[in-house]
């Protein structure tokens, strides 16, 4: 029998149990002995079926699928958050559908990726996300259930599961203010999701916290990318008075400062003292790997995925904000303030006694 035709009728009548049997037994719905859900299975993989999703839906039934919407695939972060969200939806005996949405969300383009995410999936994660102003009440008034992950722009009553943000930007500049570095510049990243305000916000108060005046030209604008790191690290270096450190608000950006610091003929950390944020997995491998500060991005993803399956499941265990704390991970990208090249001036001659 080809894929193509196989229906739950076939399958039932290859496993010789009831169409009602092989639905709960496929589905999870319902009670169906492990020995009957187990010869269900097989026939329904020796038959190539696989469900009608569409039905499903009108059905009002669960697709035990799980959806995924992100804005950017090229984000090394998001990519890693995916993958361990893929290995815990797994766990959970469960597919995943992941939608990489060209506009920000809450934009007219993206109003039909949200209907269709709707009707494939019994909940949704939200990684990161792009949202226009306005377009969380949209989301809270939805009746899917959703998480957000990594977000923090503004207040929500959507549940949230998330990595420390201000604390840990604040102890890189401590340890950077430890090493004697006054002049401490910052990278920011898009206003997004949030993050890069709070690790602003750690910057600015690690500052004051040293008695060191905020200065607005070590503060420049990134976007998260490489590319963007690597072009804010030549404004700054090029400054008359550069930075003798800079604080990059995301890894990417941090070896986009350790390419224009190699430009500049700058060595790290003799020259320049370099930190990032995220720890992902290339910092350790990068020349000289990278100091930062790390999320467990691991964690954040499986405690993501439970949230939602308590919510697909109507737990009354629910969690409405879920904080990880982040970890200053000391490398080799930063040392010692250098010291202030002495100005050449004029030698006094001695003088008699």
């Amino acid at each position: 029998m080809s894929n193509a035709t196989a229906t739950l009728n076939d399958v039932a009548g290859k496993a010789g149990v009831s169409v009602m049997t092989a639905s709960r037994a496929l589905s999870g719905e319902g009670y169906v002995a492990q020995k009957t859900r187990e010869k269900v299975v097989a026939a329904a993989e020796e038959l190539g079926y696989t469900p009608n999703l569409s039905a499903k839906m009108m059905k009002g039934s669960r697709t035990n699928v799980v959806g995924v919407l992100l804005n950017d695939l090229n984000s090394s972060v998001i990519n890693a958050v995916v993958g361990a969200i893929s290995t815990a939806v797994r766990k959970a005996g469960m597919d995943m559908i992941i939608y990489n949405a060209v506009e920000d969300l809450g934009s007219p383009g993206s109003k039909g990726a949200n209907r269709m995410l709707q009707g494939l999936c019994d909940g949704l994660l939200l990684v990161m996300p792009k949202v226009r102003e306005g377009h969380i009440e949209a989301l809270e008034r939805s009746k899917l259930p959703i998480v957000l992950i990594n977000y923090c722009r503004t207040e929500t009553s959507l549940p949230v599961v998330r990595g420390d943000n201000y604390f840990g930007a604040r102890e890189a500049v401590r340890h950077l203010v430890a090493l004697g570095h006054r002049r401490i510049a910052f990278i920011t990243g898009s206003a997004y999701s949030g993050q890069s305000g709070e690790r602003q916000r750690g910057y600015n108060d690690a500052l004051n916290e040293a008695g060191i005046a905020p200065d607005a030209q070590l503060v420049v604008q990134g976007d998260f990318g490489q590319l963007s790191g690597f072009e804010a690290g030549q404004k700054l270096l090029g400054l008359g008075q550069p930075p003798t450190a800079i604080f990059a608000a995301n890894d990417e950006m941090a070896f986009g400062v350790m390419d224009a610091a190699r430009a500049n003929g700058k060595r790290i950390p003799q020259d320049v003292s370099i930190i990032g944020f995220d720890d992902i997995p290339a910092a350790a491998h990068v020349h000289p790997p990278l100091t930062t500060i790390r999320q467990p991005l691991q964690q954040i993803s499986d405690m993501a995925v439970q949230e939602l399956l308590r919510r697909i499941a109507a737990s009354p265990e629910q969690r409405s904000r879920t904080d990880f704390p982040s970890e200053l991970v000391i490398r080799e990208s930063c040392g010692p303030a250098p010291l202030p090249v002495a100005k050449p001036g004029r030698r006094r001659a001695p003088t008699g006694n």
